[in-house]
């Protein structure tokens, strides 16, 4: 399974729900704390409510909405100390990811990435850099050939969307992604698994910094706002 598949395969009636609303909460379109309204949601989507009650269900059950008091479905929303804890561990996870593939990549592996990355820099910012970045950090996964690790990274993924769209929509910081991958391929080339996961571990770092940073000045504006 690659990180790609990041589907949860809900019943055949509210599949056709799911993925959409899914999709909005990746591109944050549904923000943390928007309501889920049966209603409202199967004429934007064209569906029936049953559909739409089985998807709200399912994304309940992912940990990506939860049921307020006198609000109904929300759009779950994350804490600063559940932040931190959940790029700790995408840090631990993606580190050993790349430690494992430091192993066990074939070297027809670590060329995709190089390509992947090269093609990753000529993106810049924006649609098409979030998709080659999710393949490269996919590709990687599978390299490392485990599939135990694969199923813990993939659940992991799933929390991460509610903090809604990739920061690689900003230049700056999809120019040091690439130049951070690339110090992750010269491990990966020399077959150091150390020194792979630790520069994996620095790459997953500085997303949270620049996550925290988004995080604080988001709380700011809404501070003033009162």
């Amino acid at each position: 399974m690659s990180i790609q598949d990041d589907q949860i395969k809900p019943g055949p009636q509210g599949s056709s729900a799911y993925q959409p609303l899914l999709d909005e909460i990746r591109e944050g379109a549904l923000l943390p704390g928007d309501r889920l309204r049966e209603i409202e949601l199967s004429e934007r989507l064209g569906v029936s409510r049953t559909p739409v009650r089985e998807a709200i269900r399912q994304l309940e059950a992912d940990g990506l909405v939860t049921h307020v008091p006198r609000l109904g479905a929300t759009v779950r929303s994350l804490d600063y100390a559940e932040v931190m804890e959940l790029y700790e561990m995408r840090a631990v996870l993606e580190g050993t990811a790349a430690r494992l593939a430091a192993r066990a990549a074939s070297d027809i592996e670590l060329d995709e990435l190089d390509v992947l990355n090269d093609r990753l820099a000529e993106a810049g910012t924006g649609p098409d850099a979030v998709r080659i970045n999710k393949i490269f950090h996919a590709t990687l996964l599978d390299a490392a050939k485990n599939r135990f690790l694969t199923k813990s990274t993939l659940s992991l993924q799933k929390a991460l969307l509610i903090l809604g769209p990739s920061q690689l929509l900003d230049s700056e910081r999809a120019a040091s992604a690439v130049a951070e991958h690339r110090r992750i391929m010269v491990a990966l080339k020399a077959r150091d698994g150390a020194a792979a996961e630790s520069e994996m571990r620095a790459h997953i770092q500085a997303a949270q910094r620049m996550r925290i940073r988004a995080l604080q000045e988001r709380d700011r504006a809404k501070d003033q706002d009162l």
